[in-house]
């Protein structure tokens, strides 16, 4: 059987997480009860998900420019896989307190299979909504 066809139309789960991978609430604990993402993994791929740290060992919020760092070697690894799609969850906006005009800006040269929420995508492409809602 040839191994590259067994992560075809795979979804992975994209998900905020700390560094010490305590996946104890929020899409962090999802990744971990539904996409087998390992306790004690913070970053990257694990099981059917990938880890993008937004708070250190400590569970202290990391700072834009470390996260940024982070989501740098997560699309690397996206487009390096286009085999796979990476639903991306709005990390950094909700335990750790970002806004989404804070993190999704730095998303903005995804490759074409990672999905993104209409909120960053709305941020990325001002007036897509309105694109949206009137497409015939």
């Amino acid at each position: 059987m040839d191994s590259t066809k067994l992560d075809q139309n795979i979804v992975i789960f994209v998900f905020g997480s700390n560094l010490a991978g305590r996946h104890g609430k929020g899409a962090a604990l999802d990744a971990h009860q539904y996409y087998d993402a390992e306790y004690g993994v913070g970053v990257g791929r694990t099981g059917r998900a990938y880890a993008i740290p937004t708070k250190n060992h400590k569970l202290e919020v990391l700072p834009l420019d470390a996260i940024a760092d982070y989501v740098k070697f997560f699309l690397l690894y996206a487009a390096a896989n286009p085999e796979l799609t990476f639903n991306v969850t709005r990390i950094g906006c909700g335990l750790a307190g970002y806004t989404d005009a804070d993190i999704a800006p730095m998303f903005k040269n995804s490759p074409p299979n990672c999905v993104l929420s209409l909120r960053w995508r709305e941020i990325l492409e001002p007036g897509l909504r309105y694109r949206i809602n009137h497409e015939t």
